[in-house]
This record gives C-alpha cells, sequence and structure tokens, in this order.
C-alpha cells in the first residue's frame, strides 16, 4: 500500500469516528455547526496532506508510526485519547440533544476563527519541523537538530499552541459551554508532557539548552 493511499485510509477512519462521536450522541445530523467544523477541516486539511506528501513524506511516515517509547508518553496518550473521546460525546450532548447550553452566533464565528489559526499554526510547525513526531523521542536516526525558526522563534511548543487552540476553538463553533471548559483540562495535560519531552530534549539533543535560554515561552508569548 503506497504512503498516499496509507493517509488517505487514516484520515477517513479519523473523520469517520469524530463524526459517530458527534452525530450519534447529537441524535441527528441536522446539525449546522457540526458541518461546518467538517468542512473547515476538511478545506484545510486537504492541501497541508498534499504539501507533506510532496515535499515532507518522511514527516508523515515518522507522525503515522505512532510507538511511544516512554512509558509515561504511553500513559499521556491513553488518556488524552480518552478525554478527547469524552470531550466530543460532551458537546453534542450539551449543544445539541439537551441544549444545556446556549451560545450566541457571534461566539460561533469566532471560534471558527480560532479553529483556523490552531490549523494554520500546526501547519506551520509542521512546515518548519521536519521531526515533528507525534510521540516523545529523539530522532537520532534521522539526525535531529534543534530547530528554532518559524514559530519556534516565538515559542518552544507550537504544536501544542494549536492543539489548545483547537479545542477551544472546535468548542466555541460547536456551541458548547461545556466542551470550552475542557480546554484548561487539555492545557494543563500538554503542560505536563511539554515540561517532562524538555527533560529528555535537554539530556539527548545537542543545542536544546541553548534554545531554552533564547525562547523563554513554552505555549503562548508572555504568559506561559
Amino acid at each position: 500500500m503506497s504512503l498516499q493511499t496509507k493517509v488517505m485510509v487514516l484520515e477517513s477512519v479519523e473523520f469517520l469516528v469524530m463524526a459517530l462521536a458527534l452525530f450519534l450522541p447529537a441524535g441527528t445530523v441536522a446539525w449546522p455547526a457540526a458541518w461546518v467544523f467538517f468542512g473547515l477541516l476538511f478545506v484545510c486539511g486537504l492541501p497541508v496532506t498534499w504539501w507533506l506528501l510532496k515535499y515532507d513524506p518522511g514527516l508523515i511516515e515518522e507522525r503515522m508510526q505512532f510507538r511511544p517509547q516512554l512509558s509515561w508518553d504511553k500513559a499521556f496518550i491513553a488518556i488524552v485519547l480518552v478525554f478527547i473521546l469524552f470531550w466530543l460525546i460532551l458537546m453534542p450532548l450539551d449543544a445539541v440533544r439537551f441544549h444545556w447550553s446556549r451560545m450566541p452566533v457571534e461566539l460561533k464565528t469566532l471560534g471558527a476563527l480560532v479553529l483556523l489559526i490552531s490549523l494554520f499554526i500546526s501547519f506551520l510547525t509542521m512546515r518548519e519541523n521536519p521531526y515533528s513526531s507525534a510521540v516523545v523521542r529523539v530522532q537520532k536516526e534521522r539526525a535531529q537538530t534543534v530547530i528554532s525558526t518559524g514559530p519556534y522563534r516565538y515559542v518552544r511548543h507550537p504544536m501544542y499552541t494549536g492543539a489548545c487552540l483547537f479545542f477551544l476553538g472546535t468548542a466555541l463553533l460547536l456551541g458548547s459551554w461545556y466542551g470550552a471548559l475542557c480546554t484548561p483540562v487539555f492545557i494543563g495535560i500538554f503542560a505536563v508532557r511539554a515540561v517532562l519531552e524538555e527533560r529528555l530534549l535537554r539530556e539527548e539533543l545537542e543545542g536544546y539548552d541553548a534554545y531554552m535560554v533564547r525562547v523563554k515561552y513554552r505555549f503562548f508569548p508572555h504568559v506561559w
């Protein structure tokens, strides 16, 4: 099976799982905000996938392996996957089935904008960093080096920045206050992983100590 086919199959499965997690608890497919969400993911994700397949297939292969080597990273991934599933199911229950949340259209529009910004940050990160693996490890076989350009000039973990904005923007777009309230939990989980990841990088990646001195913030400039 070609790399392109593998990517198409994986992304199709991811879309299907998300669709089931959103529409089944909602009890209906007549949920315009959810269709906008999937539309934005498709419209933005397709050119990014094309770009990576053309210019950096090695990064796609690295991210598709998804084999955590560290025990704490395995625990992190398990916790995040469970919490994401809970989050995806909670939002349709909140916004559609039980109507617990009443969110104005202005905030839903803001959520769409935040979602787009998050996707753009994620693309910039992958474009700049060919070693941006989905698991924590130093890729010695690929001669990994410290990346300090692009979004890495401002924060040490721009992929986590994009992820945090993704969860907030999605919850606002879908009209779920409970989903938005989950954002601090995601930020906290990513913060713990970032600190542990930096310990590994300082030990095994030459030049990372000096990079940490130059770039002081992890996720958000002038915040943390």
